[in-house]
Protein backbone atom coordinates (compact mmCIF):
# COMPACT_ATOMS: atom_id res chain seq x y z
CA UNK A 1 0.00 0.00 0.00
CA UNK A 2 1.06 3.73 -0.35
CA UNK A 3 0.17 6.19 3.02
CA UNK A 4 -1.82 8.87 1.98
CA UNK A 5 -3.07 9.73 4.98
CA UNK A 6 -2.18 10.06 8.59
CA UNK A 7 -4.96 7.18 9.92
CA UNK A 8 -3.12 4.81 7.18
CA UNK A 9 0.43 5.73 9.17
CA UNK A 10 -1.42 5.70 12.17
CA UNK A 11 -3.28 2.03 11.93
CA UNK A 12 0.20 0.49 9.97
CA UNK A 13 2.65 1.71 13.22
CA UNK A 14 -0.24 -0.63 15.53
CA UNK A 15 -0.11 -3.15 13.26
CA UNK A 16 3.46 -2.84 13.42
CA UNK A 17 3.83 -2.68 16.94
CA UNK A 18 1.58 -5.69 17.68
CA UNK A 19 3.44 -7.83 15.18
CA UNK A 20 6.93 -6.38 16.55
CA UNK A 21 5.95 -6.90 19.97
CA UNK A 22 4.84 -10.74 20.04
CA UNK A 23 7.77 -11.18 17.91
CA UNK A 24 10.21 -10.01 20.44
CA UNK A 25 8.29 -11.69 23.41
CA UNK A 26 8.21 -15.21 21.70
CA UNK A 27 12.19 -14.52 21.28
CA UNK A 28 12.39 -13.95 24.93
CA UNK A 29 10.14 -16.43 25.88
CA UNK A 30 11.80 -19.25 24.12
CA UNK A 31 13.78 -22.33 26.22
CA UNK A 32 14.97 -25.45 25.85
CA UNK A 33 12.41 -28.26 26.38
CA UNK A 34 9.97 -26.37 25.10
CA UNK A 35 7.83 -27.29 22.11
CA UNK A 36 7.23 -25.41 19.08
CA UNK A 37 3.35 -25.58 19.55
CA UNK A 38 3.82 -24.15 23.05
CA UNK A 39 5.61 -20.60 22.14
CA UNK A 40 2.98 -20.33 19.18
CA UNK A 41 0.55 -20.83 21.60
CA UNK A 42 2.24 -18.12 23.79
CA UNK A 43 2.72 -15.82 20.37
CA UNK A 44 -0.97 -16.15 19.61
CA UNK A 45 -1.88 -15.17 23.01
CA UNK A 46 0.40 -11.75 22.81
CA UNK A 47 -1.32 -11.12 19.47
CA UNK A 48 -4.70 -11.73 20.88
CA UNK A 49 -3.75 -9.06 23.66
CA UNK A 50 -3.59 -6.62 21.06
CA UNK A 51 -6.75 -7.52 19.13
CA UNK A 52 -4.45 -8.86 15.77
CA UNK A 53 -5.28 -12.11 14.27
CA UNK A 54 -2.26 -14.32 12.76
CA UNK A 55 -2.28 -13.32 9.04
CA UNK A 56 -0.87 -17.08 7.69
CA UNK A 57 -4.25 -18.20 9.18
CA UNK A 58 -6.23 -15.51 8.19
CA UNK A 59 -4.60 -15.79 4.24
CA UNK A 60 -3.63 -19.09 3.70
CA UNK A 61 -5.00 -21.22 6.32
CA UNK A 62 -1.79 -21.76 7.60
CA UNK A 63 -1.73 -24.45 10.42
CA UNK A 64 -0.44 -22.66 13.22
CA UNK A 65 -0.74 -18.69 14.44
CA UNK A 66 2.97 -17.96 13.75
CA UNK A 67 5.77 -19.94 11.56
CA UNK A 68 8.92 -21.30 13.78
CA UNK A 69 11.62 -23.15 11.94
CA UNK A 70 14.15 -24.76 13.70
CA UNK A 71 17.58 -26.25 12.24
CA UNK A 72 18.01 -27.20 8.83
CA UNK A 73 14.36 -25.85 8.55
CA UNK A 74 14.44 -22.57 6.29
CA UNK A 75 11.02 -20.88 6.75
CA UNK A 76 7.19 -21.76 7.21
CA UNK A 77 7.58 -24.46 10.05
CA UNK A 78 4.44 -25.82 11.35
CA UNK A 79 4.48 -25.62 15.14
CA UNK A 80 4.36 -29.10 16.68
CA UNK A 81 4.07 -30.71 20.23
CA UNK A 82 6.55 -32.83 19.08
CA UNK A 83 9.21 -30.84 18.31
CA UNK A 84 11.04 -29.93 21.26
CA UNK A 85 13.86 -26.92 21.37
CA UNK A 86 17.41 -27.61 22.35
CA UNK A 87 19.98 -25.68 23.56
CA UNK A 88 22.24 -24.29 20.59
CA UNK A 89 18.85 -24.42 17.89
CA UNK A 90 18.84 -22.02 15.35
CA UNK A 91 15.34 -20.83 15.25
CA UNK A 92 13.66 -18.66 13.04
CA UNK A 93 10.24 -17.03 14.10
CA UNK A 94 8.26 -15.07 11.53
CA UNK A 95 5.03 -13.11 12.83
CA UNK A 96 2.37 -11.14 10.40
CA UNK A 97 -0.89 -10.06 11.52
CA UNK A 98 -4.30 -8.39 10.39
CA UNK A 99 -5.30 -5.35 12.83
CA UNK A 100 -8.26 -3.44 11.90
CA UNK A 101 -7.72 -3.38 8.30
CA UNK A 102 -4.08 -2.82 8.07
CA UNK A 103 -1.32 -5.67 8.00
CA UNK A 104 2.14 -6.65 9.00
CA UNK A 105 5.14 -8.68 8.99
CA UNK A 106 8.29 -9.30 11.07
CA UNK A 107 10.62 -12.08 11.88
CA UNK A 108 14.07 -12.99 13.28
CA UNK A 109 16.71 -16.06 13.55
CA UNK A 110 18.52 -16.57 16.55
CA UNK A 111 20.49 -19.12 18.78
CA UNK A 112 18.78 -20.30 21.42
CA UNK A 113 21.59 -20.31 24.95
CA UNK A 114 24.77 -21.33 24.21
CA UNK A 115 25.87 -21.45 20.38
CA UNK A 116 26.89 -25.34 20.34
CA UNK A 117 26.35 -25.57 16.42
CA UNK A 118 28.08 -21.85 15.88
CA UNK A 119 25.16 -20.87 14.00
CA UNK A 120 26.05 -17.14 15.47
CA UNK A 121 28.16 -16.22 12.75
CA UNK A 122 25.47 -16.63 10.14
CA UNK A 123 22.51 -14.74 12.14
CA UNK A 124 24.97 -11.72 12.41
CA UNK A 125 25.45 -11.55 8.79
CA UNK A 126 22.01 -11.39 8.50
CA UNK A 127 21.55 -9.12 10.51
CA UNK A 128 24.27 -7.26 9.07
CA UNK A 129 22.71 -7.36 5.15
CA UNK A 130 19.14 -6.12 6.30
CA UNK A 131 20.94 -3.33 8.39
CA UNK A 132 22.78 -2.11 5.15
CA UNK A 133 20.02 -2.88 3.06
CA UNK A 134 17.45 -0.19 5.21
CA UNK A 135 20.30 2.37 4.91
CA UNK A 136 20.25 2.36 1.54
CA UNK A 137 16.52 1.95 0.88
CA UNK A 138 14.97 5.43 -0.15
CA UNK A 139 12.13 6.50 -3.05
CA UNK A 140 13.84 6.10 -6.56
CA UNK A 141 15.95 3.59 -5.95
CA UNK A 142 16.34 0.65 -8.09
CA UNK A 143 14.50 -2.38 -6.26
CA UNK A 144 17.17 -4.82 -8.12
CA UNK A 145 20.31 -2.18 -6.29
CA UNK A 146 18.69 -3.40 -2.89
CA UNK A 147 18.88 -7.15 -4.14
CA UNK A 148 22.11 -6.70 -5.38
CA UNK A 149 23.55 -5.36 -2.30
CA UNK A 150 22.56 -7.93 -0.38
CA UNK A 151 23.89 -10.30 -2.33
CA UNK A 152 27.31 -8.80 -2.53
CA UNK A 153 27.23 -8.55 0.92
CA UNK A 154 26.34 -12.57 1.61
CA UNK A 155 29.18 -13.24 -0.73
CA UNK A 156 31.58 -11.25 1.62
CA UNK A 157 30.91 -12.85 4.29
CA UNK A 158 31.06 -16.50 2.68
CA UNK A 159 27.24 -16.95 2.51
CA UNK A 160 24.58 -17.21 -0.40
CA UNK A 161 21.00 -15.67 -0.91
CA UNK A 162 17.92 -17.43 -1.53
CA UNK A 163 16.86 -16.55 -5.07
CA UNK A 164 13.60 -18.16 -4.69
CA UNK A 165 12.73 -16.23 -1.68
CA UNK A 166 12.03 -12.64 -1.20
CA UNK A 167 10.07 -8.99 0.67
CA UNK A 168 6.61 -8.01 -0.76
CA UNK A 169 4.40 -5.02 -0.55
CA UNK A 170 2.28 -5.13 2.54
CA UNK A 171 -0.36 -2.93 4.36
CA UNK A 172 -4.00 -3.94 3.51
CA UNK A 173 -2.95 -8.01 2.83
CA UNK A 174 0.00 -9.95 3.59
CA UNK A 175 1.46 -9.57 0.00
CA UNK A 176 1.16 -6.59 -1.93
CA UNK A 177 3.21 -4.72 -4.91
CA UNK A 178 5.96 -4.77 -5.37
CA UNK A 179 6.42 -8.57 -5.08
CA UNK A 180 9.53 -10.76 -5.11
CA UNK A 181 11.72 -8.27 -3.26
CA UNK A 182 14.53 -10.44 -4.29
CA UNK A 183 18.40 -10.88 -1.93
CA UNK A 184 19.94 -10.86 -5.99
CA UNK A 185 19.99 -7.83 -8.46
CA UNK A 186 17.64 -9.60 -11.15
CA UNK A 187 18.90 -7.55 -14.19
CA UNK A 188 15.74 -7.34 -15.82
CA UNK A 189 13.64 -5.96 -12.49
CA UNK A 190 13.37 -1.75 -13.64
CA UNK A 191 10.93 -1.31 -10.67
CA UNK A 192 12.48 1.23 -7.93
CA UNK A 193 11.05 1.76 -4.30
CA UNK A 194 8.12 4.27 -4.28
CA UNK A 195 8.44 6.89 -1.55
CA UNK A 196 4.98 6.46 0.81
CA UNK A 197 4.67 2.53 0.12
CA UNK A 198 5.19 0.01 2.67
CA UNK A 199 7.00 -2.75 2.01
CA UNK A 200 8.49 -6.18 4.23
CA UNK A 201 12.30 -6.16 3.58
CA UNK A 202 13.73 -9.39 4.70
CA UNK A 203 16.92 -11.61 4.39
CA UNK A 204 17.26 -14.90 3.46
CA UNK A 205 21.13 -15.82 3.92
CA UNK A 206 22.11 -19.56 3.27
CA UNK A 207 25.28 -21.84 3.94
CA UNK A 208 24.86 -23.44 0.78
CA UNK A 209 22.26 -23.40 -1.20
CA UNK A 210 20.65 -21.04 -3.43
CA UNK A 211 16.95 -22.49 -3.69
CA UNK A 212 14.48 -23.32 -0.85
CA UNK A 213 12.10 -26.56 -1.78
CA UNK A 214 9.27 -27.12 0.19
CA UNK A 215 8.94 -30.58 2.36
CA UNK A 216 5.91 -33.09 2.07
CA UNK A 217 3.97 -31.08 4.54
CA UNK A 218 3.15 -28.80 1.80
CA UNK A 219 5.00 -25.71 4.54
CA UNK A 220 7.98 -26.30 5.68
CA UNK A 221 10.88 -25.16 3.20
CA UNK A 222 14.18 -27.02 3.21
CA UNK A 223 17.76 -25.88 1.35
CA UNK A 224 17.96 -27.61 -2.09
CA UNK A 225 21.72 -28.27 -0.82
CA UNK A 226 21.37 -28.85 2.71
CA UNK A 227 22.59 -26.18 5.34
CA UNK A 228 21.23 -23.93 7.19
CA UNK A 229 19.13 -20.15 6.62
CA UNK A 230 18.85 -17.09 8.50
CA UNK A 231 16.24 -14.73 7.96
CA UNK A 232 15.73 -10.86 9.51
CA UNK A 233 12.36 -8.53 8.49
CA UNK A 234 11.22 -5.20 9.19
CA UNK A 235 8.14 -3.78 7.77
CA UNK A 236 9.11 -0.36 6.45
CA UNK A 237 7.66 2.95 5.06
CA UNK A 238 9.61 3.91 2.27
CA UNK A 239 10.55 7.68 2.05
CA UNK A 240 13.17 10.44 0.39
CA UNK A 241 15.76 9.84 3.69
CA UNK A 242 15.99 6.87 6.56
CA UNK A 243 12.76 4.58 6.32
CA UNK A 244 10.23 4.47 8.88
CA UNK A 245 10.89 0.99 10.29
CA UNK A 246 6.73 0.20 11.84
CA UNK A 247 8.29 -2.68 13.23
CA UNK A 248 11.61 -1.44 14.89
CA UNK A 249 10.01 -2.31 18.49
CA UNK A 250 11.30 -5.55 17.85
CA UNK A 251 14.65 -5.15 18.34
CA UNK A 252 16.00 -7.40 16.02
CA UNK A 253 18.89 -5.56 14.96
CA UNK A 254 20.22 -5.03 18.69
Amino acid sequence: MSITKESELIGMQRAGEAVAVTLKQMVDYARPGMSTKELDEYGAQVLAGFGAKSAPFLTYGFPGWTCISVGNEFCHGIPSRNRILKEGDLINIDVSAELDGFWADNGSSFVLGNDFHLHQQLVNASKEILRKALQNIRGGVKIAEIGGLMESEAKKRGFKVIKNLGGHGIGRGLHEQPDNLLNYKERGDLRRFRKHSVVAIETFISTSSSYATELGDGWTMVGNNGGFMAQHEHTIVVTDGAPVILTEMNGILN
